[in-house]
């Protein structure tokens, strides 16, 4: 078996690594940046502080802030036309996953330009040439774009997610700097917390887990276990961890894939406008129970991470069933929704939601194959 893991060159971490972003940019001969944010990081003074540093090591610089979540693809071709108006020669991707995200499209499709309709990158992306270089730097704690050679994009014609994998799109540089994360609002700390433990659940029961992948899904996990409540209420030490452990996370999944609960949580996106990590958390701990039984040992590993006495030595069953239990018991301290009705979910959404999440390119990642309706009752469970 021949496994391949694709990373960044070259990764900042910790508090004032955003300082670094002028001489990597520099050291490239590159002269002319180009700040991929949203509207909120515009606005608050975040961007700014990037492009103090821009503007002290003589870059010039131009932002597009019109960044939407769940990125559409017309914000897609909007910040691309303006990147090539630019005469940019390098971005910065500047905020969580929807600036990243926008940011790698636009990245891609500038190198590529026969994929500007944006819906052909769709899956496994046959482009042919490295996208325009990208520093990826994170604000929040969740989806470690910055790391991965995945970016998710919004169809609006038609109310449905896609993800695109392609080994062009992956940063070149990844800063994280939890000094960006700390102004976080606490419902956003605990949403892209819960896409961080996902992230690192799923890839680590995933059937193309290895052992390098295993290594940093299960840190991961255990450092979110111990952070993720004491960062939602703004420990800093905390915050920082998180920034890390969502960025461990993401050098994994990105190479060996997820499962079911970003299947199912894509469509809740496309069709419900549900923020990403709002909804893997409502899906995370019904679809461990629904894969329990395909997971080997590993949910002892988790429901270790989680401080479960005796995790080691109780019956295998009681063992899954207590990871489960923990990271349903997370979900609901933290406060986030539990059930798909809270967020405007009725039976008549059901159908359209299977169709999609059954189609979803994370889907067969699951370590459990899910029917139609397996899908379906899941989604019903959860109404």
């Amino acid at each position: 078996m021949t496994y391949r893991m694709i990373f960044n060159q070259t990764g900042y971490f910790g508090r004032g690594a955003i300082s670094s972003i002028p001489e990597e940019i520099a050291g490239r001969g590159l002269t002319r940046a180009f700040v991929v944010t949203d509207p909120v990081l515009a606005d608050n003074g975040t961007a700014a502080r990037i492009t103090d540093l821009l503007d002290a090591a003589g870059i010039t610089w131009e932002i597009f802030s019109d960044v939407a979540p769940n990125p559409p693809v017309e914000k897609v071709q909007a910040g691309l036309a303006a990147f090539r108006a630019s005469g940019a020669e390098i971005l910065i991707g500047l905020g969580g996953g929807s600036p990243q995200d926008t940011c790698k499209a636009i990245s891609v499709i500038a190198a590529n330009p026969e994929f500007e309709d944006v819906l052909s990158l769709e899956g496994l992306s046959p482009t042919k040439n490295p996208g325009v270089p990208v520093i990826g730097v994170p604000t929040t704690a969740g989806t470690a774009s910055e790391t991965t050679i995945n970016y998710v994009i919004t169809d609006t014609a038609n109310k449905r997610k896609f993800v695109c994998v392609d080994p062009h799109d992956i940063p070149v540089v990844a800063v994280v700097d939890p000094d960006l994360m700390d102004a976080m609002p606490r419902s956003l700390k605990v949403a892209t917390g819960l896409d961080a433990l996902t992230h690192a659940i799923e890839g680590y029961i995933t059937p193309g887990a290895w052992h390098l992948s295993d290594a940093l899904c299960l840190r991961s996990i255990q450092m979110i276990a111990g952070n993720l409540r004491k960062a939602a209420d703004g420990d800093p030490d905390a915050v920082e961890a998180m920034g890390l452990a969502a960025y461990i996370n993401g050098m994994a999944y990105s190479n060996v894939g997820l499962g079911l609960v970003h299947g199912m949580a894509h469509p809740l996106g496309g069709r419900y406008g549900a923020p990403h990590g709002l909804a893997n958390g409502i899906l995370l701990a019904p679809v461990m129970a629904y894969n329990a039984e395909f997971t080997g040992e590993k949910y002892r590993d988790i429901a270790e991470a989680f401080g479960v006495a005796q995790a080691r030595t109780m019956p295998l069953a009681d063992a899954r069933a207590a990871a489960v239990e923990a990271v349903a018991a997370l979900t609901a301290d933290l406060g986030n929704p539990t059930r798909i009705s809270e967020i405007g979910v009725d039976e008549s959404g059901i159908a359209a939601l299977t169709e999609d999440a059954f189609n979803d390119v994370c889907t067969p990642g699951n370590p459990r194959p899910a029917s139609r309706e397996d899908i379906e009752a899941l989604y019903r469970s959860l109404l």
